[in-house]
């Protein structure tokens, strides 16, 4: 066989190795060699990097992936991408489709699912939104971020010229003081404490002590003869009464030598004369005293 010479074989390889090459990026990028599912068209006013091979999802699971996008350059903000989803996936009218692309720049197709029993028919077309995701969020928020530029430009500057304040230095020495003093109150109050931990069970127990003395006292006024003692007492202001009943009688009736003695004016007139003349004979006794008193060595009287 002269036609398979050398040559031929390897062009044959390298073609083989060309088909399988192709089959094999086709089935790394998701796509099927055969067509197993059904095909739907989505419209987009703008894909956001949407191409071949990426996924298409429903719920967070994939159904699909893009077959084909075409660019309609008759019409503006038109662009049709074909999508093959799986042939048990049906897609209700109504549904319609977003792009979405994550951090990584990874773009996808998600399919909002509409609540509607009626199914749309193979090769009918979805309408299509974009979703900016995170990134779009982003994008929205610089002229915002922009805008507050200028004003971090001014706190920034007001806080330097604060911060270049000598007497902010001092504040925080003071604070590093202050804070020190606080550290050494604290130990002190530790201690403080630490002693007054040790000395309150001496206190309890003194303090139990004194509660017993007090309960033993207690017990001891309970033993008194209390009600003998009162007893006593009432029989003794008894007497009393009777003392100065006595007494009154004595000196409303004029009976007795007591109430002959407050009563009796005749008696009282005579004590009064015999106190006045012993006091006369006292003044003349103290004048006159060698009238009452006679004293001689020599036995001789006085006339």
């Amino acid at each position: 066989m002269k036609f398979l010479t050398k040559e031929v074989q390897i062009a044959l390889v390298a073609i083989l190795g060309l088909v399988l090459l192709f089959f094999g990026l086709q089935f790394l990028k998701g796509l099927s060699f055969f067509s197993t599912g059904n095909n739907y068209y989505i419209t987009f006013e703008n894909v956001s990097g949407l191409g071949v091979s990426s996924p298409v999802y429903a719920d967070g699971y994939k159904i699909g992936v893009v077959k084909h996008v075409e660019y309609d350059y008759s019409r503006t903000k038109s662009i049709l991408a074909e999508v093959e989803l799986d042939k048990q996936m049906g897609v209700p009218v109504g549904t319609t489709a977003e792009i979405v692309s994550d951090m990584l720049g990874n773009v996808q197709v998600n399919l909002i699912l509409a609540d509607s029993k009626e199914m749309l028919e193979h090769g009918g077309r979805i309408h299509g939104l974009t979703n900016p995701g995170a990134m779009g969020k982003i994008a929205q928020m610089v002229p915002a971020i922009e805008k507050m530029l200028p004003k971090l430009d001014s706190i920034m500057a007001s806080l330097n010229t604060i911060m270049a304040d000598p007497s902010i230095t001092g504040s925080l020495h003071n604070i590093q003081d202050v804070s020190g003093n606080l550290k050494t109150t604290t130990s002190e109050l530790n201690t403080l404490l630490a002693g007054l931990n040790k000395q309150v069970p001496t206190t309890l127990t003194k303090a139990d002590g004194l509660l017993d003395n007090a309960t033993a006292v207690a017990g001891k006024l309970n033993d008194m003869e209390l009600e003998k003692t009162m007893a006593r007492v009432n029989t003794t202001l008894a007497n009393v009464e009777h003392l100065t009943n006595t007494l009154n009688e004595s000196m409303s009736g004029k009976k007795g030598s007591l109430g002959l003695l407050l009563n009796d004016d005749q008696l009282y007139n005579n004590l009064n004369n015999t106190m006045r003349d012993a006091d006369s004979l006292m003044i003349n006794f103290k004048q006159h005293p060698k009238r009452y008193i006679h004293f001689s060595v020599f036995g001789k009287k006085d006339k």
